[in-house]
């Protein structure tokens, strides 16, 4: 495993594993409430490993290793610290976005398309605080400050911050064309059922880029955590870096 060190941004540590290498760095954005440990993100960085690639994990603030606390987190905060290890970087980096971190990529791909050649979605789910919840459930983050649900994959609850909603109202993307010409991956599984298979067409759609391809996984759900699956996104991950 890369080693854990820190990189402070806006003076929040944020925890991070950077494995040097050649190429586009390929950058994994975790979901919402998780972190860069995981099996898909260590699965990038084996393969970067393997290819002799850069690689670029971190945890957003108040998640995983990071600094700060969860209920301060918001889409815009989080944003502006994936485009600050952008920067950080020398050179390309190709971010490779799961769940919310999908949609992040697509906003850091609209905001540095001289930085970014190309971007992977895996279960992306871009705006997902519009069509993600429903009237009753928007108006109790609205009063109540947050809403509090069942966590279908943990014992912890899943929680929503008002301030987490609010940014992201201010920051939806399927309305209108989004402003990327490199090439764009999206694997998603056809039983999601917390991010429909419409969210990736949709976005497929409206991205301004000629070279975008969705794979489908036959009966992946949300997580695509299965061998065969994250076998599956290695396998688009590399086809795209030959494309480039």
């Amino acid at each position: 495993m890369t080693d854990l060190t820190y990189r402070e941004v806006d003076g929040r540590r944020l925890a991070c594993r950077i494995r040097p290498g050649n190429g586009p760095a390929l950058m994994f954005l975790p979901g919402y409430a998780s972190d860069m440990d995981g099996g898909k993100a260590s699965a990038i960085d084996a393969y970067a490993a393997e290819k002799g690639l850069a690689c670029i994990r971190f945890d957003y603030s108040g998640t995983g290793l990071s600094d700060g606390d969860f209920a301060d987190g918001t889409l815009k905060l989080w944003l502006d610290e994936t485009l600050a290890m952008i920067d950080a970087h020398d050179g390309p980096v190709i971010p490779v976005g799961s769940s919310m971190g999908g949609w992040l990529a697509l906003l850091a791909a609209r905001s540095r398309p001289d930085k970014i050649p190309a971007l992977i979605g895996i279960a992306a789910a871009p705006d997902f605080t519009d069509w993600g919840f429903t009237e009753a459930q928007a108006r109790t983050i609205r009063e109540e400050g947050r809403l509090v649900e069942d966590n279908p994959y943990g014992p912890e609850p899943f929680v929503t911050h008002k301030g987490f909603w609010e940014a992201g109202q201010q920051l939806l993307l399927l309305d209108e064309p989004i402003a990327f010409t490199g090439p764009a991956r999206f694997i998603h599984g056809d039983k999601d059922q917390d991010v429909p298979v419409s969210v990736a067409l949709r976005a497929m759609r409206l991205l301004t880029s000629h070279d975008v391809q969705l794979k489908l996984i036959k009966d992946g759900g949300h997580r695509l955590s299965e061998p065969h699956e994250i076998a599956a996104i290695i396998a688009e991950t590399d086809s795209l870096l030959t494309c480039l």
